[in-house]
């Protein structure tokens, strides 16, 4: 890499991080007494765009199908779990200096002489294989079935770095899909494709994501299988979701079985796990959407967010919020009608018409719906475009529909 392209890698991070900041998406944890290195608050835009990207994850892969069982878990586990799973044996990193140390941060449970060591969670899959058989026996589910969760998990990362790329605390969303062993490659190959399908419904930048197929030197202790999905981060080529084929690892050292009714026999069913992390996807999906273009002699930066993934759907103003009349009619005839139909609307009067249209669109918001004089005449707003700019006269009773269209 060039050191032109360094700096403009640079750069754009620095722009993302000063974007999330600037307009409510992410801030630095506990930032007044110094911060903490790998931990991050999201803020108000960045919790809207959480909650879209683990809404349209769980319309595709729990609610839209009628093999998948949810669970919320705990995050502190009988210690036991984490013997049985290898963690506690495996689960290393390692420091500068070549030493081993585990990556589980410990916690201390009860006090005094009956306080037990356990520790936070550091995968979400473990409160899956643990209620696996609970799960069986409320559901008596038929292989292929799985279990999904979205949860905080915790490591205790030597450097975290690179904003939400690395950190401490994190979020997943995790399928556990139980399947026969000789049909792991062709439920393999099925999430594979669902995993993709997926990535771009979203709007991630298909053209930076690959696959890398994981060398067995450094794949995880319970894998036989992983495929890393890649992507072109500005400061390089890195993880973004993963893959796995556990085999029955876990279910085997938890010592689960499964009664296969179809072949009458006692089996430990295998796992293909994907695996996605919601902090990932937000970087990613910002570094996709990000753009930057010049409108009338003035660079503009703004988020092509697709409007189902958009933290606001539509902006409403005022043209004047001086003017009492434009005011109500603004609120009452457009806002509050779009807002009980769409949630993801905001209120903008803040500043002049073409500081809300900029603020708007480093927010990422699609359209912005302007209240103006002609208003009170002829019911019609205008409507502006985030990415073309654009400009057009629509019936404030059509409005609803017009949006319904684009989303």
């Amino acid at each position: 890499m060039s050191e032109k392209d360094k700096k403009e890698n640079n750069d754009l991070m620095e722009k993302i991080v000063s974007l999330c900041k600037r307009r409510g998406f992410v801030f630095q944890g506990s930032e007044i007494y110094g911060g903490l290195a790998g931990f991050f608050d999201y803020a108000h835009y960045g919790v809207a765009l959480q909650n879209n990207i683990k809404n349209s994850w769980w319309k595709k892969f729990v609610d839209g199908r009628r093999d998948m069982y949810s669970i919320n878990s705990s995050i502190i586990f009988n210690p036991k779990v984490w013997e049985s799973s290898g963690h506690v044996a495996g689960f290393l990193g390692t420091t500068s200096d070549g030493k081993k140390f585990n990556e589980m941060f410990k916690t201390q449970v009860g006090i005094g002489e009956e306080a037990l060591v356990s520790y936070l969670r550091p995968e979400t899959a473990q409160g899956m294989f643990v209620n696996f058989k609970n799960t069986v026996d409320a559901f008596h589910p038929k292989l292929p079935f799985g279990m999904a969760q979205i949860g905080k998990a915790f490591r205790n990362e030597i450097a975290p770095r690179d904003f939400l790329f690395r950190q401490r605390e994190f979020e997943q969303m995790e399928i556990e899909y139980f399947i026969r062993q000789a049909d792991w490659e062709k439920y393999f190959e099925y999430w594979r494709g669902e995993m993709l399908e997926w990535m771009e419904e979203i709007g991630l930048d298909m053209s930076k994501v690959h696959e890398l197929e994981v060398p067995e030197s450094d794949r995880a202790h319970y894998s036989k299988r992983t495929i890393d999905f890649e992507f072109d981060y500005p400061f390089g080529r890195k993880e973004l979701f993963g893959l796995a084929y556990r085999t029955d690892f876990d279910l085997k050292n938890h010592q689960l079985e499964y009664i296969d009714e179809e072949n009458s026999e006692k089996i430990i069913p295998h796992v293909i796990e994907p695996s996605m992390g919601v902090d990932r996807a937000i970087l990613s999906l910002l570094l996709s959407a990000y753009a930057e273009d010049n409108k009338n002699g003035e660079m503009r930066s703004y988020l092509k967010f697709r409007p189902s993934i958009a933290p606001v759907i539509c902006a409403v103003s005022p043209l004047l919020k001086n003017k009492p009349e434009l005011v109500e009619y603004a609120n009452m005839k457009v806002y509050v009608p779009l807002k009980a139909e769409f949630g993801r609307v905001a209120w903008d009067d803040n500043g002049n018409i073409g500081k809300r249209y900029r603020r708007q669109d480093e927010i990422g918001t699609p359209f912005c719906i302007v209240v103006d004089f002609d208003t009170l005449a002829d019911d019609t707003v205008t409507v502006r475009d985030r990415d073309t700019g654009e400009q057009e006269r629509i019936k404030v009773a059509d409005l609803k529909n017009y949006i319904k269209e684009r989303i």
